[in-house]
C-alpha cells in the first residue's frame, strides 16, 4: 500500500478534466479510478489508518501522502487554487 513505483512521480497522474467550478462528479470519478489503478485510493476514502509517529512505516506513509497531495493539487484548475 505504501509502495511508490519509481515511475510514480509528482507528475505521473494526469486527471482530465481538471476540477473546476462545474465538473466535480466527472473529476471525482476520474480521480477515484486513477488512484484505484495505482492502489492509492485508501489514502483518500478513509479506509487507511494513519500510522502513529513511532511506527516504522510512518515515513513511507508520509511519502505516499505527500505524493497524493501533489497529484490532487495538479488536478485542480488554477481558478480554484
Amino acid at each position: 500500500m505504501y509502495y511508490v513505483h519509481p515511475s510514480e512521480g509528482h507528475s505521473s497522474l494526469a486527471i482530465t478534466p481538471k476540477l473546476n467550478d462545474s465538473n466535480y462528479l466527472a473529476w471525482s470519478q476520474s480521480m477515484q479510478h486513477d488512484l484505484g489503478v495505482k492502489n492509492k485510493l485508501a489514502f483518500i476514502d478513509g479506509s487507511m489508518h494513519i500510522p502513529d509517529l513511532a511506527d516504522l512505516n510512518r515515513s513511507d506513509w508520509e511519502h505516499c501522502n505527500v505524493l497524493l497531495h501533489s497529484w490532487i493539487l495538479k488536478s485542480v484548475s488554477e481558478s480554484i487554487t
